[in-house]
């Protein structure tokens, strides 16, 4: 592994944060011109930018031929977002969640999760199975903006309210400085991923690791580099509609539009590993799911369920690279992380998710108070 190799690694890394940092900029400014709320910017333009590292080096590992790592940059960025980006976030401010993502987002993410291990069970995700995850991301990108405009619910307008933009139509000036940020930023994105790219399959080659633990790994957390700032900073910010939108969005559009289109470009589409569909695969539908208890449990994410996710991520890399060498301690680590840790965990969530049923319920059976009832008994 030569000096170039690696300098040619953090270069196409470097560019791939530079260059979705200007597209994000470009394209969220333009929807702030447009007044679209920053849930929606979260979800689509913000989490579509930032996942734009992902899609360059996934279509461009397609054309290559190395599909291991176009499938594991999917899957382990997936993982990184949610156990990694948010399990930081949260543990530098607790994280609101928004009522739209506990009630459509998510189980949208654990729908898409799903459909793609089942595309995958052959072995394959086809070009026609490519076709219909795009669509899929088509289709739920207009639902989202049509659906932001249609709101009843009392809760989400007030969130889609608090944050409206009052920008009027933007001056011409705008619209070219901005659209000139998008157009740099889709270069640098294009040039970073076919570095990151090449010098991945030459490090995979030379230390004898898979590309499918290459792209797990070094190529799934080097891609996800802009989602963490994002969040991070969006989070420092008090922006956490967009922290937390930008997390599930992106994993949305990385099934739906980067897999989708990489298998559609593809000529014989994305073959699956028999180690993606037994462990890495199934392991992004139950961190998926994951979110379900630990965002519904007061519309909150706290720190302490920061600390648990980051640490999850920690020891999902440590079981990838003690299984990859074969090391002696993979045995114990199994057991401890799956007959312990992980049975803990699942009853922890259940708890929790079962309290905080209980406890809406009661606050929905619970009599209201009515003053002007007391005056009139008093009277």
């Amino acid at each position: 592994m030569s000096v170039i190799v690696v300098g040619l690694l953090l270069a196409g890394l470097v560019l791939l944060v530079v260059g979705a940092e200007l597209l994000v900029r470009g394209a969220s400014k333009l929807a702030a011109i447009l007044g679209v709320p920053p849930l929606v910017v979260g979800l689509t333009i913000v989490a579509y930018g930032t996942s734009s590292p992902e899609m360059a080096v996934s279509v461009q590992s397609s054309f290559a031929g190395q599909a291991d790592i176009a499938l594991g940059n999917v899957v382990g960025s997936n993982i990184f977002n949610v156990l990694f980006i948010l399990g930081v976030s949260a543990l530098a401010v607790p994280l609101v969640v928004a009522q739209q993502l506990v009630r459509l987002d998510v189980p949208i993410m654990i729908g898409v999760s799903a459909l793609m291990l089942l595309f995958g069970l052959d072995g394959t995700i086809g070009r026609s199975d490519g076709i219909i995850l795009f669509l899929g991301g088509v289709v739920y990108t207009l639902f989202l903006i049509y659906q932001s405009r249609k709101e009843t619910d009392a809760d989400v307008q007030a969130e889609y309210a608090k944050y409206e933009a009052t920008n009027g139509v933007a001056r011409w000036q705008q619209w070219g400085v901005n659209l000139s940020l998008i157009g740099v930023g889709l270069v640098l994105l294009v040039l970073g991923s076919r570095w990151l790219v090449e010098s991945s399959i030459a490090i995979a080659r030379s230390v004898g690791v898979s590309e499918l633990v290459i792209g797990l790994t070094i190529v799934s957390a080097g891609t996800s580099l802009p989602e963490l700032a994002t969040s991070f900073i969006a989070s420092l910010k008090g922006e956490r509609d967009i922290a937390v939108g930008n997390v599930v969005g992106s994993n949305i559009f990385n099934v739906l539009a980067v897999l989708g289109l990489s298998a559609a470009v593809s000529p014989a589409g994305i073959p699956v590993a028999p180690a993606a569909l037994g462990f890495d695969i199934p392991v992004m539908i139950v961190v998926a799911i994951a979110c379900l208890p630990i965002f519904f449990s007061g519309n909150l994410i706290t720190r302490w369920e920061g600390l648990l996710f980051t640490v999850y991520y920690m020891a999902y890399v440590a079981y990838l690279i003690l299984a990859n060498t074969d090391h002696d301690s993979l045995p114990l680590f199994s057991t401890a992380l799956f007959g312990f840790a992980v049975p803990l965990t699942a009853l922890t969530l259940g708890i929790i998710t079962l309290r905080e049923v209980r406890s809406r319920r009661k606050r929905l059976t619970q009599p209201t108070f009515d003053p002007a009832s007391k005056d009139a008994a008093d009277d």
